[in-house]
């Protein structure tokens, strides 16, 4: 009740007329100056005759400029300024009050109000995202490198093994490795940032890579990736 009576009062405060057009003429005959000390020359006749140089008040325009007052189907919403044809703006929108003329006080009152609107809009992590972070915080990632060539960890490693060994996609842009280059095994930490919102640190051992050379090693790693999604499974 009291949001109809604010919107309301919103309303009635927009200006609803027509913003007046200009008539700009100049004397066809220029009225010379006096000399210093003596007083002005006479006021000719012919000094009152001016010449048009623009009219935008009657100048013929195509369309009718408006500013929303309420979402419009097929036009757009509140406060969107919109380019309609003369019978829809003058015999729908404006007598419904669907629309207001963009009269530079309407520009200005719409303008205040969606600076208003977005000083209060606050973004919120969406629910995938606080689940991820969930999911997040109870792992540990453990990369595996090569001890025959000389590496540096990256974030492109660091993504390729959170999708191998977790299932999770994280883009390299959202992760933060420490300042000091990784170039030996040994126990670390990544942040992982979600959706540009919230950060989580996820534990990250560095340990040798070891090539799964038996089935029975096969046969644990696939165990463990089941019961690693059995629990993904849950948290989700």
């Amino acid at each position: 009740m009291l949001a109809a009576r604010a919107c309301g009062a919103s309303v009635r405060a927009l200006s609803l007329s027509h913003g007046r057009g200009t008539v700009v003429v100049e004397r066809w005959w220029q009225v010379p100056l006096s000399k210093e000390g003596r007083p002005p020359r006479a006021n000719l006749r012919r000094h009152r005759v001016y010449r048009l140089v623009e009219d935008t008040k009657h100048q013929p325009k195509g369309e009718l400029e408006l500013i929303l007052t309420r979402a419009v189907e097929g036009l757009g919403s509140r406060g969107d300024v919109v380019s309609v044809k003369k019978p829809v703006g003058r015999n729908k929108l404006l007598p419904q009050g669907w629309a207001v003329y963009a009269s530079p006080e309407n520009r200005k009152i719409f303008e205040e109000e969606k600076l208003h609107q977005e000083e209060k809009l606050e973004v919120q992590q969406t629910q995938s995202g606080e689940r991820t972070l969930k999911f997040l915080r109870s792992c540990r990632l453990e990369v595996g490198m090569k001890n025959n060539v000389k590496w540096e960890l990256s974030p492109e490693i660091v993504a390729r093994h959170f999708l191998k060994n977790l299932g999770v996609f994280v883009p390299p842009h959202a992760l933060k490795l420490p300042e000091e280059p990784i170039t030996r095994w040994g126990e670390y930490w990544c942040d992982v940032t979600v959706n540009g919102l919230d950060t989580v640190r996820v534990p990250m051992a560095v340990v040798q890579f070891m090539r799964p050379k038996t089935k029975r090693y096969r046969h644990w790693l696939a165990q463990h990736q089941a019961r690693l999604a059995a629990r993904r499974e849950e948290l989700l």
